[in-house]
């Protein structure tokens, strides 16, 4: 499950982080928001926006991280783009990340021809880096990208963005069942355009795992929407917080399980 840091506000996402746990998430991968984050559709391109305007930065990102790993073990994978983590200083931010108790990243925009200083500092500090695949990937190269992945390989469901309607479902799944053929040594995890319980099933099938994101991004824009108003910006900061926790647990079990979570959270 992917959530941008700082969504729908800084004090919010790390319970939400929480509910995501608690509704059956397997890893969460959780977004650095950045102003041009080319590979995100709408939803993720919003939810990026907001955290940026609300003042999240990337040590706020890291310090999320840190105080979800004081009370978590699960699996965290940190998600952005390159200019932000040169900026911070590879050497530092990979420090950082370990310190934090982050577990991998995945960079969109470093190919592996231009990753060897992302490899080194990753390796250095014994956290995960992780490369795409798409359709358009030629299978030698899949085969390489296995090679110097780690955790995973992330394939994208199509040749374009994320939260992107997916046209074609089987020809999806006659691209990842290929890609799983040629991704041996790492597991192969699908992302991009995955909505629903049915989406999950169909690439699971072929796959090891899937990834949601957007809709998840719109799950909670669906819940701020309902949400009714209250006279005390406290009372209302704190009913908004608890009432998106219970929609992300249900939106969450309901992707892995199929059902709504137990009964308090009906």
């Amino acid at each position: 499950m992917f959530l941008t840091c700082g969504f729908p506000s800084p004090d919010v996402t790390l319970g939400l982080m929480h509910a995501m746990e608690n509704g059956g998430a397997d890893f969460i991968e959780l977004g650095m928001p950045f102003s041009d984050p080319l590979a995100e559709g709408g939803p993720i391109q919003r939810s990026s926006a907001r955290a940026l305007a609300a003042g999240m930065t990337m040590r706020r990102t890291l310090q999320t991280a840190a105080a979800f790993r004081e009370a978590s073990t699960l699996p965290l994978v940190l998600m952005g783009y390159a200019n932000p983590v040169m900026r911070f200083g590879l050497g530092n931010f990979f420090s950082a990340c370990r310190s934090s108790g982050v577990d991998g990243l995945i960079l969109p925009d470093v190919p592996v021809e231009e990753a060897k200083p992302f490899l080194d500092e990753a390796s250095k500090h014994d956290v995960n880096l992780i490369f795409l695949v798409s359709p358009l990937t030629p299978a030698a190269r899949l085969r390489h990208i296995d090679t110097l992945s780690s955790g995973f390989v992330y394939a994208v469901s199509v040749a374009g963005v994320t939260g992107a309607e997916l046209p074609d479902p089987d020809h999806v799944v006659r691209y990842v069942a290929a890609a799983r053929q040629q991704v041996r040594a790492n597991p192969l995890l699908v992302g991009f355009g995955i909505r629903t319980r049915e989406d999950v099933l169909r690439y699971a099938a072929v796959s090891d795992g899937c990834i949601v994101g957007s809709e998840l991004v719109r799950e909670i824009e669906r819940a701020e929407s309902e949400m009714e108003p209250t006279d005390s910006a406290t009372a209302a900061a704190a009913s908004a917080s608890a009432y998106m926790q219970k929609r992300v647990r249900q939106f969450v079990h309901m992707l892995k399980h199929g059902a709504k979570p137990p009964t308090q959270d009906q």
